[in-house]
């Protein structure tokens, strides 16, 4: 049950640390050209306003709703599948020749560690919880 309780407090904090990210991108989508290190001008902030946000926004939400709704922790498996598929891009790139320097390695290491926490909330919390014996031991049923 601990185990449960943690994990589902990190995958929130994950989930409020992106949706900060994403609101924050929507209100000033100036803010992904200084966190992400690209420029854009014109009538393209209006695509990098609607695009980076509801990426980042629906990971969030769908991350929060799967680690506070048990019924829903299939959720996590939504932004796990945006993260991943972000990495895979990342990894085809570097391999396609794209410049890589140390923002772009500090991102993938962010995706798959995403990943790698999204994938594993959903498989430990989509199994039941040990139950604690009367003598306070874990009995899972047996």
């Amino acid at each position: 049950m601990m185990v449960h309780m943690v994990l589902r407090g990190a995958v929130l904090l994950w989930a409020a640390f992106f949706g900060i990210v994403g609101a924050r991108g929507l209100i000033d989508p100036a803010s992904y050209t200084e966190t992400f290190g690209f420029t854009i001008s014109g009538v393209a902030i209006n695509t990098l306003r609607a695009d980076l946000s509801s990426f980042f926004l629906v990971s969030a939400g769908a991350a929060a709703l799967g680690a506070l709704v048990p019924a829903w922790v299939r959720a996590l498996l939504v932004p796990a599948a945006l993260y991943g598929t972000a990495l895979a891009g990342r990894l085809f790139g570097a391999a396609s020749g794209d410049p890589v320097n140390s923002g772009i390695v500090q991102a993938m290491i962010v995706e798959a560690l995403s990943v790698l926490l999204l994938i594993g909330g959903w498989w430990v919390l989509s199994r039941p919880a040990p139950v604690a014996a009367v003598d306070g031991t874990a009995n899972a049923g047996l």
